[in-house]
């Protein structure tokens, strides 16, 4: 019998790649361009940290894309980190999240 855990990664990997075809690939830029200026803006332009945390590949490892997107659509609180749910969709939140977890940002 498949392990849950596994089943439950493999039906969030599908759940990503259809929210991620979605977006178009102008958006998608226009996304990328967000996380380099405004992400960059604090967790510094290699997202090797700053005001926020490191949010490299290597550092975001055991997070889970949903549970990123949750963070980058409703910030922290008692943190510089804000939510960004009024400006962008849950569908785009899990597409930074990927590219973040995936994307070379250095």
């Amino acid at each position: 019998m498949a392990d849950a855990g596994l089943i439950a990664a493999a039906l969030a990997a599908v759940a990503s790649v259809s929210l991620a075809s979605e977006i178009s690939p102008q958006r998608q830029a226009e996304l990328e361009h967000m996380v380099v200026q405004d992400c960059g803006s604090c967790h510094g332009l290699t997202m090797k940290g700053g005001l926020g945390k490191p949010i490299t590949p290597a550092d975001l490892k055991g997070f889970d894309p949903e549970g990123l997107a949750a963070i980058i659509l409703d910030g922290v609180p008692g943190t510089a980190m804000p939510p960004w749910r009024p400006l962008i969709s849950e569908a785009e939140a899990l597409w930074i999240a990927d590219y973040l977890k995936t994307e070379k940002t250095e």
